[in-house]
């Protein structure tokens, strides 16, 4: 599994039906995790991409009706800080 994210900047605050799409977004195979920041007016995706690409993710996301405005290329997760070795 390649976990990638990709960040999408979206014009208005999401309704109440295009929450509810994003949300069912869980259900599609790949879809890892979505997080919104409000005040950035941003989503972020996490995805799997051995299961789906950038395109698609993009197009999964403009069909809940969410009015992108920008989207971002995919990076990788950021890795889990490594432990501090005693000397």
């Amino acid at each position: 599994m390649t976990t990638v994210e990709i960040l999408f900047r979206y014009a208005a605050q999401p309704t109440e039906s295009v929450t509810l799409a994003l949300a069912s977004t869980h259900d599609v195979y790949g879809i890892r995790s979505l997080r919104f920041d409000q005040a950035a007016h941003t989503l972020r995706v996490e995805y799997d991409a051995t299961r789906l690409n950038a395109a698609a993710v993009a197009k999964l996301v403009r069909q809940t009706g969410l009015e992108i405005l920008e989207e971002q290329p995919p990076v990788p997760a950021p890795l889990p800080p490594k432990p501090a070795t005693a000397n």
